[in-house]
């Protein structure tokens, strides 16, 4: 029998320019009955149709969808808009699929889609021929949308922004044509346009370091971009900018939404935009507004070109390129909502309805509306547009957001999801860097670790665990109440979540992310001077934005200009900065949180185009040596410090847990006490332990040893004794109160002249006229200073009573009482035994640690181990 060979057009949807000069349009609907393909002419130039067009009337009393039933090829003259319309009816559906061919077409033609068929709300079906429609495969779109009642399917009324007006009501007749964007051809036929692309950076997982950005706020502000590039992908690509990025050593940058956008109904009312970008209206079209306006003069390929630029100009900086997508909703929102593209195409098929009413759609995104994953146009959709953003502009991977939502089969996340399978056996997308945020609003949405290979995942256990130990939990203690956080919460954090992420073979810990903060709610710094939201700003009467931050402001909401208070802040923020760059897995940072940028308290700036979104760079040109500037020294040096430690270049776990949720014993990391001592199981379930030591186990390169120490106090810390170390790195750095090798020293009495001297050099660059009590904390001074006044036997205390009551004791003492003569094994005695070299035993190493602090150490030397060398000589 013979073979009957498939259709032409049974494959994908999109416009495609023909070598005779003309173009096959295609698109998809299951359920219209019948779809024209609408080209739009400016009345000012000649009409390519004029010869096979039937110019419609301009006053026929018969409806306008039935008059261009009428015709295979129709036209009409829209003064107003001051443009030709010509429809041409489309043949099908043939596999869903309408399609028909142009004699004539050319790149930058304008262009949309007009569908007829049942007028049903209820039932979920809202066919309109009187809306213009955008292409859902359109790689350009241009124009604005005028939110008035033409946009609606129903009859509406619009005042002030406000819709009044029924969804299920009559069908509206009035036209969105004028009122609606355009979609755009651009001509993908040039087998040489990748000629000349660098070299994609490629960047394994283990040696990434994520930077989140939004592409306009980021140089909006920026002093070294001419005002014509600032907030536009040139800008982000020009040099001074790409150099900044490799001078704090990030690798990969991920950019909030950059697709063609649109701003919901009910932000426009209140007189704000979608700032943020999660609001779809082309996933093929970049967000226009993003361009120069010179390359907004010249068309959608002149800004999707800028594009192009931008990512070719960062991976020729060795920095890779993320994209932040929306697959999840649209901007169309809810049943109510306005007929720009996919509602007008096939609401039934694209959405998610409810099974028990199909006339009410299922919404786990929180926006309205959810796109069906479980119709296979959809899916289809979803992987041709991430195949086209990475094959065509060259991006190097995807953060899905909402990612659950995509994920869900009869309404339940799987991790066998059909699309899931898509992305993994791709030839494209399978071997680019996948990111879920693993979470939507639906029933059963948290979903963190549950992805599986190859995706990694936000680690939000990690966020709230982190802000927890080092802000919640220390207000908490100071006040007199217990923490909730300890040592083996931290310690699962810091060895990359194996309790979330060793769900397979194969998937190590580079698959959690780790961050602190994000664009969805505080910066680090805000997470240090605000105990509540002030999205006031926002016109929702501060109700939007979560109000779960674990979040401190040290005794003053917002600014304050009391140097202690301001301190601490600066430790707080510093120690969770480092605990994100020290932990194992992936780390992310927000742009600004390395040199302390604010949104004055807004945690949800998702409509925030103005000052509180964008970053204030005005810190960058002072003479003086600001705070700005010392925390973005201080995070710089920790990345670089990570990318140069071989532990860190693993992707698999370095250690698991048990059934109990401990560490098992691993060659790879070894735990310690303050006092050297290993971690009984009491231990590791005893919250208020929140001082201890991880140390990273190599035979090839040297140790590391990270330091944690979660008390408001010093604390004398004896490291292993089996090698040499050296201090590399601490959060102490803020206010000069790093680590002190106590057995290079007089003991607390030359500890003290230390920290003095430290202070005063870290407060001289500074540059500002202050005492060196201004940055050291009131504590320290206290303690540090009765130590070294403490008077000789027989002699009466220099200090009052009433002084000595609520101070620490000091350090010798609380030291001798922390447990030294407990019966458990010392960290000697376990190197002794584990390597059969205990006759060879140093001395303990003992090094004081300031309070509420994270420091990070390297073994010096180790038999035939070559050291990593690294210059640490800004207190020496």
């Amino acid at each position: 029998m013979e073979k009957t060979s498939l259709h032409r057009y049974a494959t994908r949807p999109g416009m495609f320019l023909t070598d005779e000069g003309g173009a096959d349009a295609v698109v998809w609907s299951d359920t219209a009955d019948q779809v024209w393909l609408s080209v739009i002419e400016s009345l000012d130039q000649p009409s390519d149709f004029y010869d096979v067009a039937t110019e419609l009337p301009k006053n026929s009393t018969m409806p306008f969808h039935e008059q261009i039933r009428q015709f295979p090829v129709c036209s009409r003259i829209l003064e107003k808009q001051y443009c030709r319309e010509t429809l041409f009816r489309m043949k099908g559906p043939n596999y869903g699929m309408w399609y028909v061919h142009l004699p004539k077409a050319r790149p930058g033609m304008r262009y949309g889609y007009r569908a007829d068929g049942t007028w049903a709300p209820k039932r979920g079906v809202q066919f309109n021929p009187y809306k213009f429609l955008l292409d859902p495969y359109a790689k350009g779109i241009e124009g604005n949308l005028d939110i008035g009642p033409e946009i609606f399917p129903y009859e509406c009324t619009v005042t002030n922004g406000h819709v009044d007006g029924a969804y299920d009501g009559a069908m509206s007749t009035l036209d969105s044509l004028g009122h609606m964007p355009y979609s755009v051809v651009i001509d993908d036929r040039d087998i040489h346009k990748h000629e000349g692309d660098p070299e994609h950076p490629h960047v394994p997982w283990s040696k990434t370091v994520v930077y989140e950005l939004h592409v306009k706020g980021f140089t909006k502000n920026a002093p070294w971009l001419d005002k014509e590039l600032r907030g536009t992908y040139a800008g982000l690509a020009h040099p001074t900018t790409i150099a900044y990025l490799q001078n704090l050593g990030i690798t990969s940058v991920e950019l909030l939404p950059i697709f063609a956008k649109q701003t919901e109904i009910g932000l426009a009312e209140r007189g704000v935009v979608n700032y943020w970008g999660y609001s779809t209206l082309g996933y093929f079209s970049p967000e226009p507004s993003y361009a120069t306006e010179t390359a907004q003069r010249k068309g959608a390929a002149a800004v999707r070109q800028e594009v192009i630029d931008m990512v070719r100009a960062l991976h020729a900086g060795g920095i890779e390129v993320i994209l932040d997508v929306v697959y999840n909703h649209t901007c169309e929102g809810a049943l109510d909502g306005p007929s720009l593209s996919w509602r007008g195409l096939d609401a039934v098929s694209y959405y998610c309805r409810r099974g028990d009413n199909p006339g009410m759609l299922v919404d786990t995104t929180g926006c309205g509306n959810t796109l069906d994953f479980t119709n296979t146009r959809v899916i289809n959709y979803a992987v041709d547009s991430l195949r086209y953003w990475s094959k065509r502009i060259g991006v190097d991977g995807f953060r899905f957001d909402l990612g659950a939502s995509l994920a869900r089969l009869e309404g339940t996340f799987s991790r066998h999801h059909p699309f899931l399978y898509a992305l993994r056996s791709d030839p494209i997308l399978g071997n680019l860097k996948m990111i879920m945020e693993p979470w939507d609003i639906g029933e059963g949405g948290w979903r963190t670790g549950q992805f599986g290979v190859p995706f990694a995942e936000w680690n939000d256990h990690f966020r709230d665990s982190t802000r927890r130990f080092w802000l919640t939990d220390v207000d908490s203690l100071s006040r007199g109440h217990s923490n909730s956080i300890g040592m083996q919460e931290m310690a699962t954090r810091l060895c990359g979540s194996a309790d979330l992420f060793s769900t397979e073979p194969g998937r190590g810990a580079i698959a959690s992310i780790n961050f602190v903060s994000c664009h969805d709610g505080f910066t680090v710094t805000d997470l240090t001077r605000y105990s509540t939201k002030h999205n006031e700003a926002n016109g929702e009467d501060n109700r939007d934005g979560s109000n779960v931050n674990h979040s401190v402001n040290f005794g003053v909401e917002g600014p304050s200009d009391d140097p202690e208070i301001d301190a601490k802040r600066e430790r707080a923020a510093m120690n969770m900065i480092a605990t994100v760059l020290m932990s194992l897995g992936t780390p992310m940072l927000l742009a600004g949180d390395e040199f302390r940028n604010t949104q004055y308290g807004n945690n949800n700036a998702y409509c925030q185009d103005s000052n509180i979104g964008w970053l204030d760079w005005d810190w960058l040109y002072s003479t003086k040596r600001t705070p700005q500037l010392k925390r973005l020294e201080l995070t710089h040096d920790l990345i670089a410090l990570r990318k140069s430690i071989d532990q860190y270049h693993h992707e698999e776990f370095f250690t698991r847990l048990s059934m109990l949720g401990l560490p098992k014993p691993s060659s790879h990391v070894k735990w310690f006490l303050p006092d050297g001592t290993t971690p009984m199981e009491h231990d590791w379930f005893n919250n208020a332990q929140r001082s201890f030591t991880m140390r990273l186990v190599s035979d090839e390169v040297p140790d590391v040893a990270i330091v944690v120490n979660g008390i408001d106090e010093e604390t004398e810390f004896t490291l292993p004794a089996d090698c040499e170390w050296r201090m590399m790195w601490s959060s102490g750095e803020v206010d000069g109160t790093s680590p002190i090798h106590l057995s290079e020293n007089d003991g607390v009495d030359e500890a003290f002249d230390q920290y003095s001297a430290r202070a005063r050099k870290a407060t001289n660059e500074e540059n500002d006229i202050v005492t060196w009590t201004q940055t050291v904390p009131t504590g320290s001074i206290q303690r540090l200073v009765q130590q070294r006044n403490k008077p000789a036997d027989g002699d009466h205390d220099q200090f009052d009573q009433s002084d000595q009551q609520g101070r620490d004791r000091d350090i010798n003492e609380r030291m001798r009482e922390s447990g030294r003569q407990s019966q458990r094994t010392t960290a000697n005695e376990s190197y002794s035994n584990s390597t059969g070299d205990g006759d060879d035993q140093r001395e303990n190493d003992p090094w004081l640690v300031t309070g509420l602090s994270i420091s990070m150490f390297q073994q010096i030397g180790n038999g035939n181990r070559e050291i990593i060398s690294w210059s640490r000589n800004r207190f020496d």
